[in-house]
């Protein structure tokens, strides 16, 4: 609905700004520029920004007295627009260095100022269209940085949420250390006793009896203390063996619709090593599931004596991430941690436009020691960074966009200015006439007999010209005047049939 409104406004404007003055041909353009670059502005930005740049092209056209100033409102909302939906700044500067050398022909052999024509071209460019573009810009990531900083603080509750698990681990495992320690032995201790007592000679069949009885329940017991052991210790690093096996998860995944192509072997690992590359599969197909809809999947774990290596790509999404399904990297989190307490090691991040996630799993390796400098290095290697760096990156994007959308059209500015300074001079010192050649001048002589400059004044007074004689085509060339002056003092030659008819000296001052 915004679109539509925003197109119809510029329509409006685009039609205000030509009726008046009959320029139907422009009224058409306006109106094929305006549908163009509103149509495909939310699905296609870059087009919508080309198609809004070249509208500029239509400055130098001459149109008597009227200038379009439709274009200006065009590019400052297109440019505007395109900046908030584009997610690279390199097509946009490549179309408007693109849009400038194309509009310097027509400036050349169309537009009745020449190079002046293309300066002012170029200025409402800058100004209605790279000004715009870089407020675009900075309100884009300063966006993207609000959105960052949310993402790191649900991370960072994330990790606090982590390692509060991990020391409530930690002090079930100890629990169930101490227990295993002060009553495990013991218990063992019982029945080997109940045991020795049973066979023991001299004991009736009641005390035998009671041996036994005594002999089973110490068994049950430590059975029982196992299982204790056991639950204490849930969700600490799996000791037992994994339940199911790769074959089968890659069988519900692919039943479940996506598309893989698996090889997979972890006969030679060890149950602690297995169970770390299950979970590394089975959380890199829940993430191609939830992230990349549709996307193939290429699975393939190796496995010899000494280590197990888990690779697990995805192509691009055909359709693209689901709209809303922002990853919280947990899933990653935790899989750094399993790996961890393997001794392995977890890479993670963009491969060609999809995913990779890769383990490397030892068999023989203890936990690796979880020191500040390796959680950093972990953190790089899932694609993340510490907090502090992301948020000075984000902080010194912002901060330069802000500062380019200030100095960047301000040096466009002095550059436009310089060159068509240039031009201006030039076309100012090549229109001189000297003086002793205009007092040199009769009325009545051929033009081919004077001795003109090559080209004529445009810079000429605005007002005091007296009347031209009646069906003369007069010339104007420079009096002498430096450029600073003002009044643009003016030789004027008026010539008819070939003959010079009038010759006038004027300036607006008239002196």
């Amino acid at each position: 609905m915004l679109d539509v409104l925003l197109g119809l406004f510029l329509a409006f404007i685009v039609a205000s700004d030509t009726v008046g003055s009959r320029s139907y041909g422009e009224l058409a353009a306006g109106l094929a520029v305006v549908a163009g670059s509103v149509a495909t502005a939310r699905r296609y930005p870059v087009v919508s920004l080309g198609i809004a740049l070249a509208g500029v092209l239509a400055v130098p056209f001459p149109y008597g007295d009227h200038v379009p100033v439709w274009v200006v409102f065009v590019l400052v909302a297109m440019c505007y627009q395109a900046a908030l939906r584009m997610d690279r700044a390199r097509p946009g500067v490549l179309i408007a260095a693109v849009v400038v050398v194309l509009g310097l022909p027509p400036a050349l052999f169309v537009a009745p100022d020449g190079l002046g024509d293309w300066a002012a071209m170029v200025a409402i460019l800058v100004f209605a269209g790279l000004s715009p573009w870089l407020l675009g810009r900075y309100v884009r990531l300063r966006a993207e940085l609000a959105r960052t900083g949310w993402r790191r603080a649900e991370e960072m509750e994330s990790r606090q949420r982590l390692v509060a698990d991990q020391a409530r681990l930690r002090e079930r495992a100890r629990i169930a250390s101490d227990m295993h320690d002060s009553l495990g032995h013991e218990l063992s201790l019982i029945a080997v006793r109940a045991a020795a007592l049973e066979v023991a000679g001299g004991l009736g069949d009641v005390q035998r009896d009671a041996a036994a009885q005594l002999r089973t329940s110490a068994a049950a017991a430590t059975e029982r203390l196992r299982e204790i052991i056991g639950v204490l210790r849930e969700d600490a690093a799996p000791v037992e063996p994994v339940q199911g096996d790769l074959g089968e998860l890659v069988a519900r995944a692919r039943a479940s619709g996506l598309l893989i192509d698996a090889e997979a072997d972890v006969s030679p690992a060890p149950p602690m090593v297995a169970r770390a590359a299950y979970r590394v599969v089975q959380e890199s197909l829940t993430n191609v599931a939830k992230h990349a809809p549709g996307a193939a999947v290429t699975v393939r774990v190796t496995s010899d004596g000494a280590r197990t290596v888990v690779n697990v790509v995805n192509a691009p999404p055909p359709a693209g991430p689901l709209p809303g399904a922002a990853s919280g990297r947990r899933g990653l989190i935790g899989l750094r941690e399993r790996v961890r307490l393997v001794g392995g090691t977890l890479r993670a991040g963009p491969h060609e436009g999809g995913f990779a996630v890769t383990a490397t799993l030892p068999h023989d390796a203890a936990p690796v020691e979880e020191t500040p400098e390796r959680r950093e290095a972990a953190d790089d290697a899932v694609g993340q960074s510490t907090s502090a760096r992301a948020l000075e990156l984000a902080r010194r994007d912002v901060r330069r966009s802000l500062i380019l959308a200030v100095a960047v059209p301000v040096a466009l500015f002095g550059l436009v200015l310089a060159i068509g300074g240039i031009a201006f001079l030039y076309q100012w010192n090549s229109s001189e006439l000297p003086g002793a050649d205009y007092e040199r001048m009769r009325l009545g002589q051929p033009r081919a007999e004077l001795a003109l400059p090559e080209r004529q004044r445009a810079a000429r007074p605005a007002r005091g010209e007296p009347p031209a004689p009646p069906g003369a085509g007069c010339e104007y060339y420079g009096a002498g005047r430096s450029w600073l002056n003002d009044d643009y003092a003016a030789y004027r030659l008026c010539f008819a049939e070939g003959k010079l008819v009038a010759k006038d000296w004027f300036a607006e001052g008239g002196k």
